[in-house]
């Protein structure tokens, strides 16, 4: 269930931005909510959706969906298979396991990362009604730490990190081939495809949005390269596109270039995030070992094995 509000423009925010009038309007909003819930079709104008980016006028009519702090969420819980690595009163730290959807989409799944943390704790109910407690995705078949708010005060906060980039984020990924440069600083704008919707590409700094991603070679394998990434902007797909980019798509992401590799889709693991911890200020760093069966394709390619790349 979502509160409607509906707001009728003044002088006041005339010519502004519709997400920057919200975070004005609703301080519990950051920019970054507001444009998720203007994608989502939670903020319109009348009964037309519009972009983050349309400049309000004077009489216009802005329709709100809020998510009510005292209603339960429609998403049912569900049992939870994956590790807590940090908790508090206001922010909660997993290990997500790859195969593991991030909140209900398109296919509709029941067991998502935000089901299962429903049978443990309260969520953040502010934002998206699917997406409690959620400032950041990682995919499918993305492994690795993940942090999400437990209350209103920390979503906002979190939110703001991520789309200020005022965290670090590392990752492990496997990619095709071997990689010539062992360091590398790869800056790319990334733009999503608009003949295949589901995915994004890389293009012209005009056409999309500016993305920053650092690589060092950890251990050149068979036909493939483990390589440790820290991103500087967090674009959706951000690493898989930059990796395809430079001809080294991740191992099995059919999806960028990459070739079929057994049963998994990509080998992708958020293995460091330091943030700013949104009540306290202090700094808090978290960190996951790679998975059981990244660690077994490592060890296959380090041996040679068996299966052909």
């Amino acid at each position: 269930m979502n509160n409607i509000e509906q707001w009728k423009i003044t002088e006041e925010f005339s010519g502004m931005r519709l997400d920057q009038a919200i975070n004005k309007k609703f301080p519990d909003i950051s920019r970054n909510m507001a444009q998720e819930m203007i994608k989502n079709g939670e903020i319109t104008i009348g009964d037309s959706t519009v972009k983050a980016s349309q400049k309000l006028k004077t009489g216009d009519i802005a329709v709100i969906h809020f998510r009510s702090s005292d209603l339960e969420t429609d998403i049912q819980a569900t049992e939870m298979n994956f590790p807590i690595v940090y908790e508090d009163d206001d922010i909660i730290v997993i290990n997500k396991p790859f195969g593991l959807v991030v909140h209900p989409g398109a296919g509709q799944e029941k067991e998502t990362v935000v089901s299962a943390l429903l049978s443990h704790t309260n969520l953040s109910p502010i934002g998206a009604p699917d997406r409690p407690g959620v400032v950041h995705r990682l995919d499918k078949e993305t492994s690795g730490i993940m942090v999400l708010a437990k209350t209103k005060e920390a979503h906002k906060n979190l939110a703001e990190q991520f789309a200020s980039h005022d965290l670090e984020k590392e990752y492990i990924a496997l990619i095709q081939g071997h990689i010539v440069n062992k360091k590398g600083r790869i800056q790319v704008a990334i733009e999503r495809d608009p003949v295949h919707r589901q995915r994004m590409k890389a293009t012209s700094a005009e056409n999309g949005k500016m993305a920053i991603s650092i690589f060092e070679v950890m251990e050149y394998l068979k036909n493939s390269t483990l390589v440790k990434v820290k991103i500087l902007t967090g674009r959706t797909h951000q690493i898989r596109v930059h990796m395809s980019f430079t001809g080294h798509p991740l191992l099995g992401d059919t999806t960028y270039g990459g070739r079929k590799f057994g049963n998994s889709e990509h080998f992708l693991h958020s293995s460091k995030l330091t943030i700013t911890h949104p009540i306290t200020g202090k700094t808090m760093t978290f960190q996951a070992d790679i998975p059981q069966r990244f660690k077994e394709v490592i060890e296959e390619l380090r041996e040679g094995g068996q299966k052909k790349l």
